[in-house]
Order: C-alpha cells, then sequence, then structure tokens
C-alpha cells in the first residue's frame, strides 16, 4: 500500500497541466448549487412578501408557517444529498481516469454532469440511498460504527463504476458495497489518517473564505482515486 505521501504527489503529478480544468470542473456544481438557491429563494420571497404583508392572513398563517419551518426542511435536504453525491462521484471519477491516463483532458463542462448521465446515475443514487440507510442503522448503536461503516463503504461508488466498465453490466448495487466493506478490511485507518492529513488545508481554505477550497477539493478527490487505485 502507498503512503500518503506517495499518494499525494501521484495526485499532483496527474493534476499537472490540468489544475485550470480541475478549478473549472468543481467550480460547475459550485456555481449551480448557488443558482438554484437563488432561484428558489425568489420564488419563495417573492409571493411570501405579499403573503406576510396582509394583516388579514398574517395571523391564518402564522401557525402553518411555524410548521413549515420546523419540519419542511428535510426533503430539500435530502434531495441536495442526492444531487451533490451525483456531482462528486461523476468527478471523482473523471480524476480517477486521469490519474490512470486513461483520459488525458478534463472537459469541465461535460465531465461535472458524468454522475447524471445513463446508466450510471440510478446506481449513484441507490448506492447513496443503501450506504446512508446502512450507516444510520449502525450509528443508532453509537455515532463511532457509523462513522466505522462509512469508511468502509466508501469506495462502493468507484467499485460500481470500474466493474460496469469492465463488464457492461451494471453490477449488484449490493454487492459493490460489500466489495468496498471487504476492500476496505484494515485500510479505513489509512483512509482517516489520509483524511486526516488535509487539515492543515482546510484551515488555510477558512482564512481564504472557501476560496481555496476550488484547488483544494480536486487535490483531495484525486488523492482518494489513487487511494482507490492503489488498494
Amino acid at each position: 500500500m502507498k503512503s500518503n505521501a506517495m499518494l499525494k504527489a501521484e495526485a499532483k503529478e496527474a493534476l499537472q497541466g490540468r489544475w485550470k480544468e480541475a478549478v473549472l470542473l468543481n467550480l460547475i456544481p459550485t456555481v449551480i448549487s448557488i443558482l438554484v438557491a437563488l432561484i428558489f429563494l425568489a420564488l419563495i420571497a417573492v409571493p411570501a412578501y405579499f403573503l406576510f404583508n396582509s394583516d388579514m392572513v398574517q395571523s391564518a398563517t402564522s401557525n402553518f408557517n411555524t410548521e413549515v419551518n420546523l419540519g419542511g426542511s428535510g426533503a430539500p435536504s435530502f434531495a441536495g444529498g442526492i444531487i451533490a453525491t451525483l456531482f462528486s462521484v461523476g468527478i471523482s471519477w473523471t480524476f480517477l481516469d486521469v490519474l490512470r491516463r486513461q483520459k488525458m483532458t478534463i472537459e469541465p463542462l461535460k465531465d461535472a454532469f458524468r454522475g447524471f448521465q445513463a446508466p450510471y446515475g440510478i446506481g449513484i443514487v441507490v448506492i447513496y440511498l443503501l450506504t446512508a440507510i446502512f450507516t444510520f442503522l449502525w450509528s443508532l448503536l453509537f455515532i463511532i460504527p457509523g462513522i466505522i461503516k462509512s469508511y468502509a463503504y466508501s469506495q462502493a461508488y468507484f467499485i460500481y463504476y470500474d466493474e460496469y466498465r469492465e463488464t457492461g453490466v451494471a453490477p449488484s448495487y449490493r454487492d459493490s458495497i460489500t466489495k468496498s466493506r471487504q476492500l476496505m478490511d484494515g485500510h479505513k485507518g489509512r483512509l482517516f489518517l489520509l483524511d486526516l492529513s488535509f487539515i492543515g488545508w482546510h484551515i488555510v481554505c477558512l482564512f481564504t473564505l472557501g476560496i481555496g477550497y476550488l484547488w483544494l477539493t480536486p487535490y483531495i478527490s484525486t488523492t482518494k482515486a489513487a487511494f482507490y487505485d492503489s488498494l
């Protein structure tokens, strides 16, 4: 198994000469998320302005709005998690292909949406749902087992992608998760330490008001692709 330093060096080598495209690749989901949030805010804010400034309906709607504020955020956040996963998984596959030299150029506008394309999109969503359920159930025992299992399932998307490309047939979603658990046996601590090794960079990015993540995110994604490839 390669050391963290070797994995990071491999990631830097893969990104050399491609940093501009890598940054744009990660910028696209961010811009889309901001635009969607602004559109959603506009659709809610304009009717709400007229609604809440009406003395005739204000008292009648106050209880309703309290219920919406207390319990209505679950579905949007859940949907947001799925969309974010579709973006991040597709992007991580792009970096894996670049790392393996199976893809020589990054095409930001195309590669950002790889996770949404057939036949992979359904697989990503189902694996996301299954791993979320399994991790939640383990978390009921205590927080730590849930964290351990999240690391055990972390390679499922890569395994699903590789097997689909090799066979041309969609592999079993649960098999991909099971194989990830087997592949990570004895290596969960290594991935945890790899995550910890980026703490300094996370702190630096916070001082840049998050702008630094445009460079850090592809660096981390490519390093984790190298981790999987090494396994």
